[in-house]
C-alpha cells in the first residue's frame, strides 16, 4: 500500500507501509494539521483529495470519533427505555462548513452533547458544491479540531423523488436516488431520510390510495439501503408523509402510510426509525416584502399525537419537524414538550453567516450581483429585491465557497463565536446536554475498513430537484 502522510501533517501523523495511521502529536494535529488537511480535502487536486478524505476518516477513528447510525437509539426511545425528554437537532451546514462544524462541536463538547446529527439535502449538494464525501470530511474535521468524541451521525436529508421526473420516467428517477444513496453510504452517511411524499396523490378517494406511491417507493428504497449498508450497521431510515408547506398531517394518513409501508417491506427487514410530518412550517421561512420573516403558527399537537401513535403502534422513535431554524427562540423547547424526536435546522445558520457584522460587505455585494445575473429567473413579478436576495442567496454558496473558506482568521473567528452561541442555545432548549454517554451505549463503534481508493467513488449524477432543505 503506497500511502504516506502529506507534508502538512509532518511530525504529527504517521502512516506505515501497511496503511496504519498513528497520531504522533495530537495537539499539533488539532492546532494546525487538521486545518491544512481539510483544505487539501476540499480544494486539493484529484490526487490529493482521496488520500485526504481517507486520512480524515482514519484520524477520526483513532481519536474515538466514528460514523454511526442513530437507528438503535431511536428504537430505544420507541420502546420507552428511558424517560428523559429531548429533541435531537439535525443541522444542515451550507456555508463555511468546517468553521460552522467547529462552532457546533465546541458548543456540544461544553455540554457533553452526543444526540446530534449533521445533514445535507440532495438539493443542497448542488448549490453549495458539497458532495457527500466532502461534507462528511468537513464535519469530521471539525469534530477532530474541537476534541469531540463518540458517534458521528451524518445524514442524507430529503433524498427526494421529483414528482415530475418520477411521472415521466419513474425507473430513471429511482436509479438517480439509488446512485446518490450508494455515494452517501460510501462516504459515511449511515442515516438517510427518504422523501417520497412528493408522490402523494390527493386526487385518490381513500387515504391509503393517496399514500400508496409514497409508501411503496419508500419501502423499495429502504430495501435498497438495507442491501448496501455496511455489515453490522443498521442505517437509520426516515420516511415522510406530508410535504413541508402543505396541509398538516393527521393520524389517518400516518397510519395509512405506516400500514402500507409495513406490507410493502420484506418480512423481517428493519423499517423506519422516525417519520417527518407537516405542522405548519415552511423551509427557510416565509419572507415578507421588507425581507423580514413572517410569524409561523405551528400546530405542536401534531408532533405529540403522532409521536405517541408511532411509538405505541409501530415502535419508532417518533415524529420529525422540518423547517424550524427561523422560528422565534421561544418555540424551540416546545419540540421537547411535544415529544418530537428530531428537528431539522438550516437556514438560520446560513443567515448568521451572511448577515454577520464581520462578513465583508464587498463580498456580499459581489455575490448579490452574481445572483442578479445567474438567478434572474427567480426574481418573479411582485417579489421585492429583499425577498429575491433572501431566497436566492443560498445559490451563491457554491460559486463563492473558496472565498468564504478563505476569509481572514479574525472574520471567521467572529462568525464562529456567533454560531457557537446559537448552537449552544439550541442544545439547551432541545435539552440534549449530557447525552454523550447515552448515545455511545446504543450506538457503539462498528469498524468499517476503508482505503484511499474507496473515496474516489464516481459521484452520482446531479439532478435538479425542488429545494426542500430546511
Amino acid at each position: 500500500m503506497n500511502i504516506s502522510a502529506p507534508a502538512v501533517l509532518k511530525d504529527c501523523v504517521q502512516v506505515d507501509p501497511q496503511g496504519k495511521v498513528s497520531i504522533l502529536n495530537q495537539k499539533k494535529l488539532q492546532d494546525e494539521g487538521i486545518d491544512h488537511l481539510i483544505n487539501q480535502a476540499v480544494f486539493g487536486d484529484a490526487n490529493q483529495k482521496p488520500q485526504a478524505y481517507w486520512l480524515i476518516w482514519e484520524l477520526g477513528n483513532a481519536l474515538g470519533i466514528y460514523a454511526a447510525s442513530i437507528h438503535e437509539f431511536y428504537m430505544a426511545i420507541g420502546r420507552g427505555e428511558f424517560q428523559r425528554r429531548f429533541t435531537v437537532p439535525a443541522i444542515n451546514l451550507r456555508a463555511m462548513t468546517y468553521d460552522s462544524a467547529r462552532a457546533a462541536f465546541k458548543a456540544a463538547v461544553q455540554r457533553k452533547v452526543g444526540a446530534l446529527i449533521f445533514e445535507i439535502a440532495r438539493s443542497e449538494m448542488g448549490y453549495t458544491d458539497q458532495r457527500p464525501v466532502e461534507y462528511f470530511s468537513s464535519v469530521m474535521a471539525g469534530a477532530i479540531k474541537e476534541g469531540f468524541q463518540g458517534p458521528l451521525f451524518i445524514q442524507g436529508d430529503h433524498f427526494q423523488a421529483s414528482g415530475k421526473k418520477y411521472k415521466d420516467k419513474p425507473e430513471d428517477e429511482i436509479k438517480a436516488i439509488e446512485q446518490l444513496i450508494q455515494e452517501a453510504i460510501q462516504a459515511g452517511f449511515y442515516n438517510i431520510d427518504i422523501d417520497t411524499s412528493t408522490l402523494v396523490d390527493l386526487d385518490q378517494i381513500s387515504v391509503s390510495e393517496q399514500q400508496r406511491a409514497n409508501y411503496e417507493l419508500c419501502a423499495r428504497i429502504t430495501s435498497f439501503i438495507r442491501r448496501h449498508q455496511p455489515q453490522g450497521i443498521t442505517i437509520s431510515v426516515g420516511g415522510e408523509i406530508g410535504e413541508v408547506g402543505g396541509r398538516n398531517s393527521d393520524e389517518v394518513e400516518f397510519r395509512a402510510f405506516m400500514e402500507g409501508f409495513k406490507q410493502a417491506l420484506p418480512a423481517g427487514m428493519p423499517g423506519l426509525s422516525k417519520i417527518s410530518v407537516q405542522t405548519g412550517t415552511s423551509h427557510g421561512g416565509v419572507v415578507l416584502p421588507d425581507g423580514t420573516l413572517a410569524q409561523v403558527a405551528i400546530d405542536f399537537s401534531v408532533l405529540k399525537d403522532l409521536s405517541m401513535v408511532g411509538r405505541s403502534s409501530y415502535g419508532i422513535g417518533g415524529t420529525v419537524q422540518h423547517g424550524a431554524s427561523t422560528l422565534p427562540d421561544e418555540a424551540f423547547n416546545q419540540f421537547v414538550t411535544h415529544e418530537a424526536v428530531e428537528v431539522h435546522l438550516a437556514t438560520g445558520f446560513q443567515n448568521i453567516v451572511y448577515d454577520h457584522e464581520k462578513f465583508p460587505t464587498e463580498l456580499k455585494q459581489t455575490i448579490y450581483e452574481y445572483l442578479k445575473t445567474k438567478q434572474a429567473d427567480e426574481w418573479k413579478p411582485g417579489k421585492t429585491e429583499e425577498q429575491f436576495y433572501y431566497s436566492a442567496r443560498k445559490k451563491g454558496l457554491g460559486p463563492f465557497k473558496a472565498q468564504m473558506w478563505g476569509l481572514p482568521v479574525e472574520v471567521r473567528t467572529a462568525i464562529r463565536r456567533t454560531l457557537e452561541e446559537k448552537f449552544g442555545f439550541l442544545y439547551d432548549q432541545l435539552e440534549v446536554g449530557d447525552t454523550q454517554e447515552l448515545v455511545k451505549k446504543y450506538c457503539p463503534q462498528v469498524k468499517v475498513e476503508k482505503k484511499p481508493a474507496d473515496f474516489g467513488l464516481k459521484k452520482a449524477k446531479e439532478e435538479d430537484v425542488s429545494d426542500l432543505a430546511d
